[in-house]
């Protein structure tokens, strides 16, 4: 018998739960759309571990870029606001905000807005006969007319080819850490200039207790402006409104008209963030990584080699180290072939560009009834998903849309 043919068996001889909608991540985005779905009457389940990225995968010392006010979750009837979770807390106006205040936010809103999260892995998402087949780890298949795909950055980490071959214990991604103890005393470096590369540098010195840090960025750290609405003067705020991104009138539009940068060409779009959306770290890191962090700019690595459980590292300068660990701050990279619980048959359907699914203006992949959101929509809707800020307006409009979609499929 052929492997389709047992699970086709498997999945008949197993009681399959009937939903509207099956929301695949319970991170912001998924929450949010969760909430929204619910708000709409609509029979809806979400599988994954709440929050567990936020959770596991970033270090417990770590700050948020964006303020408070950018970092809300959203429901239809906006009773679980982080505003209203400070003010109940008695929290005033934090800067900038930590990860632990914010996931302790996102717990409160998960188990008031939507109680009923399943916390088993997704392992397969199938369609037939125009109905979506999800298969969870425990080996239980739920049915859905609409799936809504918001996994995160969780299988998109971006590591550079120069450094495959390498073994873990000597070369890992931020992403694959969420604690720096074990890099106590360990002469380390990190490769990367943005926000996560210089925060992690910082806590490396901080929290780990690293006994050197080195930073090797290609470019110049480009150090984002002072960013406190309450220090910011009128003029400063004329020329550069606060926006949930950064202050600026290009920010401050993706935030208030969410939908407008989907209109345009995507050839405008991609020139649009590659010139716009470069790396950058927060002002408050400076006085952190300044004069503590070895930091080679407009440096890349030359050449790397594995010698008794350590690295020799020769930089573009000629400069060689001996380093006991190389972290990437490298950042992530969306390829639908990446997420491997998406059965071939059905990625096969899904048309992409530059290997990220194309979306139309309801965030539907070409797909009837399959949704991407987050980082997996930043190409299609822009900079503004690619942060917590864009999660209200990504949950509305595929609320939105899946909810017409279900209807017509009754």
């Amino acid at each position: 018998m052929s492997v389709v043919s047992d699970q086709k068996e498997a999945q008949q001889s197993t009681p399959v739960t009937q939903y509207d909608v099956i929301v695949v991540g319970a991170g912001p985005y998924g929450l949010t759309t969760a909430a929204h779905l619910i708000g709409k009457g609509l029979n809806v389940a979400i599988f994954g571990k709440p929050m567990e990225l936020w959770a596991k995968h970033m270090p417990q010392g770590m700050y948020l870029r964006s303020h408070w006010w950018a970092t809300s979750l959203s429901d239809p009837q906006k009773k679980y606001s982080f505003a209203r979770y400070l003010k109940m807390k008695h929290i005033h106006n934090p800067y900038p905000v930590p990860i632990k205040l914010f996931l302790d936010y996102a717990f409160w809103f998960q188990k008031n807005a939507v109680p009923n999260v399943d916390e088993t892995y997704v392992t397969s998402v199938q369609r037939e006969n125009g109905r979506f087949i999800v298969t969870l780890e425990d080996g239980r298949v739920a049915q859905a007319k609409s799936v809504i795909m918001a996994v995160g950055v969780y299988y998109f980490s971006r590591r550079p080819a120069e450094f495959n071959g390498f073994p873990q214990e000597l070369v890992s991604h931020s992403f694959d850490h969420g604690d720096y103890s074990q890099f106590k005393d360990k002469k380390m470096m990190i490769v990367g200039c943005g926000q996560c590369a210089v925060e992690y540098a910082a806590l490396l010195l901080e929290d780990g207790q690293a006994a050197e840090v080195h930073l090797v960025a290609r470019r110049k750290i480009n150090w984002l402006g002072r960013d406190r609405h309450d220090e910011r003067s009128l003029w400063e705020k004329i020329q550069a409104p606060s926006a949930g991104i950064a202050p600026g009138w290009e920010n401050w539009v993706l935030e208030y008209m969410p939908y407008l940068f989907y209109r345009f060409a995507q050839p405008k779009k991609d020139r649009f963030i590659n010139s716009n959306y470069q790396a950058a770290a927060s002002d408050w890191l400076r006085d952190r990584v300044l004069g503590k962090v070895n930091i080679h700019e407009h440096t890349t690595i030359k050449e790397m080699k594995e010698q008794d459980n350590k690295l020799t590292v020769r930089l573009s300068d000629d400069q060689q180290l001996q380093i006991d660990h190389v972290l990437l701050g490298t950042g992530y990279e969306v390829k639908a072939q990446n997420l491997t619980m998406i059965d071939p048959t059905l990625l096969e359907q899904i048309q992409t560009d530059n290997n990220i699914p194309v979306l139309n203006h309801w965030f539907e992949s070409s797909v009837p009834g399959l949704y991407f959101i987050g980082l997996s929509s930043v190409r299609a809707f822009g900079p503004l998903y690619r942060f917590v800020v864009g999660a209200k307006a990504a949950g509305k409009r595929v609320a939105a849309g899946a909810a017409r979609y279900v209807a017509h499929q009754k």
